[in-house]
């Protein structure tokens, strides 16, 4: 096994319906990603997982923008988003056969567990998935932010972020300009210095230093038990 504790980094765009109705979440989307996840358990004995969930399919800041309503309230909302998805998956992992507890960093006691850092770590260390809610329970940090805090307080080895519509990082971006190409390794000081869109600049500055890899990849079925398998896909990002 490639690494033994990690953190999935899913965007909200990830469980969204690509259909016409456009909604929020797709069924579909949720029990694959539910039913992969179960295979990695089954698959890897032992291993621990935790998910970082974002809201992109239900709130974003630009809406904000438009609206009129402040960051600070705009990034409020966007958390409170990340508990609705955070709920969603849940529902599917239990569908699945995985036990899974969400912890989110705003008090929403009804239907998530307070963060604790001890507490999160026990229930890893019982076999149980911890998708993590609420951001970071603060104003103006982004989710790619809280997978950077949350990797590091649990030990995990690795992050593995799946995208939608690209297999990796590229030079520019391949949607745009024919001649971009894949880069296969970087380094955390290569992907601030380059101003690479893979996180934003205060996820990768808080993790540069740590051991943690980072694993970008399509968001394609199969894919994260290829990279917990040791299949070298996508992009590896690494400290120096």
């Amino acid at each position: 096994m490639k690494y033994q504790r990690v953190l999935i980094k899913i965007s909200g765009e990830a469980l969204r319906s690509g259909r016409k109705d456009d909604r929020i979440l797709d069924a579909s989307k949720l029990k694959e990603t539910a039913e992969e996840i179960k295979q990695i358990y089954d698959t890897h004995p032992g291993i621990m997982i935790a998910v970082v969930v974002g809201a992109g399919n239900i709130w974003r800041g630009v809406f904000a923008e438009e609206i009129g309503i402040e960051r600070a309230t705009a990034d409020y909302m966007g958390m409170l988003g990340t508990i609705i998805n955070a709920m969603a998956l849940q529902s599917a992992l239990h569908d699945a056969g995985v036990s899974s507890r969400v912890m989110s960093s705003i008090e929403v006691p009804s239907v998530a567990e307070r963060y604790i850092r001890k507490r999160a770590l026990r229930h890893l260390e019982k076999g149980r998935l911890v998708i993590f809610a609420g951001g970071t329970g603060n104003p103006y940090f982004t989710t790619d932010t809280t997978a950077a805090l949350r990797a590091m307080e649990i030990n995990a080895n690795a992050i593995l972020m799946a995208k939608n519509g690209v297999d990796g990082v590229y030079t520019s971006d391949p949607r745009i300009d024919k001649n971009a190409r894949i880069i296969k390794e970087l380094t955390f000081k290569e992907l601030i210095d380059k101003n690479l869109k893979v996180m934003d600049q205060t996820a990768a500055s808080l993790i540069q230093n740590s051991d943690i890899e980072i694993r970008v990849f399509a968001m394609q079925k199969g894919n994260m038990l290829k990279v917990l398998s040791g299949d070298n896909i996508g992009t590896t990002i690494r400290k120096e």
